[in-house]
């Protein structure tokens, strides 16, 4: 496994909670959005199992609706479980990213808040 993977691996529930935060979403559709923000290599096949641990850990709730496409698609939903770990998950973000690119970056003054 890649360093990007292993390091994405951790923060890839909050990106997809998130990302369902703003509107219901099918799988693919999710994966699409991911790429379009910049996770290229965020593919279906990485998703439908986080998609699955969020609904049943129950952060997310899943609706089956009909397709004009094709077969029927699943679409996501936040729920309030999922709002209230999604507020964890960027409250624990906001406290880790700031000393954390400090120290990759190289800066001396470890006091510099």
């Amino acid at each position: 496994m890649s360093i990007r993977s292993q390091l994405l691996k951790g923060i890839l529930d909050g990106c997809v909670l998130a990302v369902i935060e703003k509107e219901e979403i099918y799988g693919y559709e999710l994966s699409q959005k991911l790429q379009q923000y910049g996770l290229e290599d965020i593919s279906e096949g990485t998703i439908y199992p986080v998609l699955l641990r969020l609904q049943k850990s129950k952060w997310i709730a899943g609706t089956m609706r009909p397709s004009e496409s094709g077969p029927n698609r699943k679409y996501y939903s936040l729920t309030k479980e999922g709002k209230e770990n999604l507020d964890l998950i960027r409250s624990e973000w906001n406290l880790l990213n700031a000393p954390i690119t400090k120290i990759l970056r190289g800066d001396e003054n470890a006091d510099d808040r």
